[in-house]
């Protein structure tokens, strides 16, 4: 049995995050996110709780959870926004959706933070981090708010992992990994030991991680029963909770790219949108998905972001129709300025082709065909993306 490959994905200051891309959506030139800001509470009444912060704001000491008005003496210019709790609905089911186009095996834990069962889809790339770099880029990009992803093989490692340094960072929290990133960390920073249990542990000497996890469990549940043992074991790495994803529901698929140098030339972009739909078949051939709907992103080099969506002739998963449509799509959308980003998302989808008219001049693949091409995909993906190559 392969061994699991858990992520756990975690929005950065996501009601600050939100708010600020929101705004810069909306035209502004300010990101909340570079100057010392917090969302909670109003200037006027100066009432409520610091509910997110920005990094700057940080770096004055404040805290979230602390009362608005001690946040206010600490940095006197700080900058207040009020929370809206309809925008992080909407920006929350944006990131999911976006996510599960990337691996519908997904667990919602919070508003911002969620859990991906990656286990069946890593033969799919390089490596773990390879796949959470490119889908926490994808976030950045498409969305505008930066992620953190942490890597394991279980939830509680990849949680704490996703905790290790941040803004928009992706580390590792694999088992062999444990004593030397996780058992230095003070035992307050492990996760379900609160306050009051770091103060039991303080007073059997146990100040990090690595003490706790080095500890007779049996003295533990002297002191403090059942949780004394959970903690112990999840000191030690240990948790078989399964990623519960009985509510998640492939709508899309697709991936988006920042170029490395701005595309000049519908010729230069058509290159990268071929690969992405490349990417974007395969995806859909792993998840056994039929795609009846295609659109094509653009973003500017000006940040101006267009898209423009069209319904399929048939549902499929052909790398090559998906791309003829996408690119046509490009020509419909492009005025010519340079291109910084690109993306191309399916939806509609299906798990079985839809019959189709039809017609002499632009037949669909055969069945013969369609089991040709996921067989040739299944070898690719075993032996490598040359082992099969189209004749001329």
């Amino acid at each position: 049995m392969s061994e699991r490959l858990i992520f756990h994905i975690d929005v950065n200051s996501a009601y600050l995050s939100w708010t600020a891309a929101e705004q810069l959506k909306q035209g502004s030139s300010l990101d909340l996110r570079t100057i010392p800001s917090i969302i909670g509470g109003d200037m006027a009444s100066r009432r409520g709780v610091v509910l997110a912060k920005s990094g700057p704001a940080k770096t004055y000491g404040i805290i979230t959870g602390e009362p608005v008005a001690h946040a206010l003496q600490k940095c006197p210019n700080l900058h207040l926004e009020s929370p809206d709790h309809r925008l992080y609905s909407q920006y929350s089911r944006r990131l999911m959706d976006l996510l599960i186009s990337f691996c519908p095996s997904i667990e919602q834990v919070s508003i911002d933070e969620c859990y991906m069962d990656f286990t069946e889809n890593k033969h799919c790339y390089k490596n773990p981090r390879d796949a959470a770099v490119q889908i926490k880029d994808t976030v950045k990009e498409s969305l505008g708010f930066t992620v953190n992803i942490g890597i394991s093989t279980n939830k509680l490692l990849a949680k704490m992992a996703s905790d290790f340094q941040k803004p928009d960072k992706v580390h590792t929290l694999f088992p062999e990994e444990i004593p030397e990133k996780m058992w230095p960390l003070p035992v307050r920073e492990l996760f379900m030991v609160g306050k009051a249990s770091a103060a039991a542990l303080a007073k059997l000497e146990i100040c990090t991680i690595g003490d706790l996890a080095h500890i007779d469990p049996q003295i533990l549940e002297q002191h403090m029963k059942s949780h004394g043992r959970l903690i112990w074991k999840f000191a030690n790495g240990v948790d078989d909770s399964p990623v519960n994803t009985q509510e998640s529901e492939l709508k899309c698929v697709g991936n988006s790219t920042t170029l490395a140098r701005n595309a000049q030339t519908a010729a230069e972009a058509k290159k990268t949108l071929h690969s992405l739909c490349r990417q974007v078949s395969s995806r859909l051939q792993n998840y056994g998905q039929y795609a009846g709907m295609v659109s094509t992103e653009i973003r500017y080099a000006s940040f101006v972001r267009v898209s423009h969506q069209m319904q399929l002739p048939s549902s499929t998963f052909d790398e090559q129709i998906l791309c003829h449509h996408a690119c046509l799509l490009f020509d419909e959308l492009w005025n010519g300025e340079p291109v910084r980003l690109l993306g191309v998302h399916t939806s509609k989808l299906t798990d079985e082709p839809q019959p189709v008219q039809l017609n002499l001049f632009d037949l669909p693949k055969t069945q013969k065909e369609q089991k040709a091409q996921q067989a040739a995909k299944a070898l690719q993906d075993k032996y490598g993306k040359n082992i099969i190559r189209k004749g001329f």
